[in-house]
């Protein structure tokens, strides 16, 4: 797949991209937690920031706005972020990291690669009528984080292919003819799952097991008449 020459990676004068890269290594793992307390806190942060910028979107929020959510000094902000841009990144990866994961038990179980596909969407659903800024903040992150953006939807892509790959060679689905018919139809999919999850997730909240229903259905049998 080609790879997007986008980045977020701050500009050094002087310096070549791997410098930056080692630089931008070292300052994040500087401010990593060490300690349970400290992730306990970094975790509120994230948590206040999440409802921050998903209410007031990234121009409007404010690093004050968010310790105030989290109930925390201004300077245990700046033990765990440099900036706004910075916890505005680690929010993305961490909602990333929230959708993979409540998905991942659902592909666990009976029946076959489309009943799995099924449950995942029904969780997926889930997860997003509960935390509804999940689209405001994947939406702005194509401007504030264009790396973390495609990184978002790259990734969930690559997991679909993926399963699809092991499940063409169960039997359980028709395998394609080439790696990019393979890649064409595993974002067609996920871009069906994020519009019916704008639609009935966002928009309106509507029971999760049966859009997803609707969905495994098209998966199943496609338009043709039977």
């Amino acid at each position: 797949m080609a790879q997007s020459n986008r980045g977020t990676k701050p500009v050094v004068v002087g310096t070549s991209g791997d410098e930056r890269d080692v630089r931008s290594a070292s300052a994040s793992s500087s401010k990593a937690p060490r300690t349970a307390r400290g992730e306990r806190t970094r975790r509120k942060i994230l948590d206040a920031a999440l409802y921050e910028f998903g209410e007031r979107g990234f121009s409007d929020a404010s690093i004050v706005g968010i310790t105030s959510r989290a109930k925390v000094a201004l300077g245990t902000f700046y033990t765990y972020f440099d900036s706004k841009e910075e916890v505005f990144r680690a929010v993305v990866g961490d909602l990333s990291d929230l959708v993979r994961t409540r998905v991942a038990p659902m592909l666990e179980g009976e029946g076959d690669a489309i009943d799995r596909e099924r449950r995942a969407l029904a969780a997926l659903l889930e997860l997003i009528a509960s935390r509804k800024q999940v689209y405001r903040i994947i939406d702005e992150a194509e401007f504030v984080d264009p790396a973390g953006y495609e990184r978002h939807y790259t990734g969930a892509a690559e997991r679909i292919g993926r399963r699809l790959r092991e499940a063409a060679s169960a039997g359980e689905v028709v395998a394609e003819e080439s790696d990019f018919a393979e890649e064409v139809r595993a974002w067609a999919i996920m871009g069906a799952n994020v519009f019916v999850g704008l639609r009935f997730g966002v928009w309106e909240t509507a029971d999760a097991d049966k859009v997803a229903e609707v969905v495994s259905r098209l998966l199943r049998h496609g338009l043709e008449p039977r």
